[in-house]
């Protein structure tokens, strides 16, 4: 079931819903609001916490820890090529509350820059106070996350705007561009990418999305044509075509050119990645490119589950959210900021596990709010667990929240560790994604077609 298509649809009644909303709506954002500024620890514990936000957990904890002991990597040292670089130090500028992302040196200037990081970051927008609803189940279960680094709302539905003229100038979602402006992605982008304000930047980033998601809609979950999974691969060969341009010899070249041109998904993939090359390097939009490679991957694993009326089991599923998750948006959050992280960094085996940790944890999020919604057939983790474990739907809500925050916190220690030895780049890249989970959290938690009280 595709982003778009989880918030059309009508919502559930079944008893875990009202604990789902609760999970999102709950205020608390326990998660420290700047990766990299030393963990405060608790009284009396003598500054244990602290000291483990500098180094990687001695073995994996919580759900599979025993299992997944083995593969936990190697003590962090400098990545290839990284400069060795000090823990930054805690602000000294009296105000504790702002969330911060720290800035890189003085680089070259990227296509398209417009003066770097934005030097103003505003004041994240608070949640009007609601009444407290009480807690079915486990008192303590909340989603792991830091809070939003800001919420512009006049910048977000700027975006949205522009992104749904896109949206009918390129041709997708035909007939359904008024849900596409309810959906509010360029909120999402403006909450998950706090570093610019900049509304060609963060509309670069949202017309990426939405061609991605497209592609799910159009091809997968048949929200806009009919889904056809035993020619899903033909389609997502030939949108691959434009992803990783196909250069056929003269004779036939014509004749792919014109079944991309009468595609609406083709034509927007190509327009997303030609516009984000004005603004981005060759090699960030070459990551995009390679990203959109695995997802269609996973997307064809999702049309044999299909086709053949398949439920996975959770592991396999859990493996199809590591491919099919926020992360191609995620890649993006240097190349919108306007700086880059070096190659050698972003490749590194560690750096790659720490950042698709927090991509799938960003994706579960959103299977949980797919919880309150009517598809019972639909692929989510809740669903599974409760299939599989043969529990209550809120049982499985619970322990999907807890393979959530395992997720979150194991990303959390690891990347501060992995920054604390890496570049200036580097650190700035993981507090930029953690920006970025934290943004996709408050849009889950605030959007007003999320929980029904937007129009439609």
């Amino acid at each position: 079931m595709s982003l778009l298509s989880r918030m059309s649809a009508s919502t559930a009644t079944h008893a875990a819903v009202e604990l789902v909303d609760v999970l999102l709506r709950d205020p608390k954002r326990p998660g420290r609001p700047d990766l990299l500024a030393p963990a405060t620890a608790p009284a009396g514990e003598g500054g244990e916490q602290g000291a483990a936000a500098t180094r990687l957990p001695t073995g994996p904890t919580g759900l599979g820890g025993a299992a997944a002991t083995a593969l936990l990597p190697e003590r962090v040292a400098p990545p290839p090529g990284a400069a060795p670089a000090q823990a930054p130090s805690p602000r000294g500028d009296g105000a504790p509350d702002r969330p911060r992302i720290p800035t890189a040196p003085p680089g070259p200037t990227l296509p398209g820059r417009t003066g770097g990081r934005t030097e103003r970051v505003r004041e994240r927008a608070e949640p009007p106070a609601a009444e407290p609803r009480p807690r079915k189940g486990r008192q303590d279960l909340v989603l792991y996350c830091p809070p939003a680094v800001r919420d512009d709302p006049a910048l977000g539905k700027e975006v949205d705007e522009r992104l749904v003229e896109w949206a009918e100038e390129v041709g997708i979602y035909p007939g359904q561009l008024d849900k596409v402006r309810r959906a509010e992605f360029g909120r999402l982008m403006m909450l998950a990418h706090p570093e610019t304000d900049d509304p060609d930047r963060l509309l670069a980033a949202a017309r990426c999305g939405l061609s991605e998601w497209a592609v799910d809609d159009h091809c997968v979950d048949g929200e806009v044509e009919k889904a056809r999974p035993e020619l899903l691969g033909q389609r997502l060969a030939i949108l691959h075509s434009v992803i990783d341009q196909a250069n056929l010899p003269m004779r036939y070249a014509p004749r792919l050119e014109k079944v991309v041109r009468a595609d609406p998904v083709a034509v927007a993939l190509r327009s997303a990645l030609n516009n984000l090359a004005t603004m981005a390097t060759t090699s960030q939009v070459r990551r995009l490119r390679h990203e959109l490679g695995i997802m269609f991957v996973a997307y064809n694993q999702e049309g044999v589950w299909q086709n053949l009326g398949q439920r996975p089991p959770v592991w396999e599923f859990l493996m199809h959210r590591h491919e099919n998750s926020f992360i191609p948006c995620m890649v993006l959050v240097d190349a919108i900021a306007g700086y880059e992280l070096p190659y050698a960094e972003f490749a590194d085996p560690r750096v790659r596990r720490a950042f698709t940790l927090a991509g799938t944890a960003t994706v579960i999020v959103n299977d949980l709010y797919s919880m309150g919604k009517e598809d019972p057939g639909d692929f989510s983790l809740p669903r599974l667990i409760a299939s599989e474990d043969d529990c209550s739907l809120s049982e499985a809500v619970q322990r999907t929240v807890e393979i959530h925050d395992e997720l979150m916190h194991t990303f959390e220690a690891e990347a501060s560790a992995l920054a604390a030895a890496g570049s200036p780049e580097l650190r700035r890249f993981f507090a930029s994604t953690w920006a970025w989970v934290g943004g996709n959290r408050e849009w889950h938690a605030s959007s007003a077609r999320y929980h029904g009280t937007g129009e439609g």
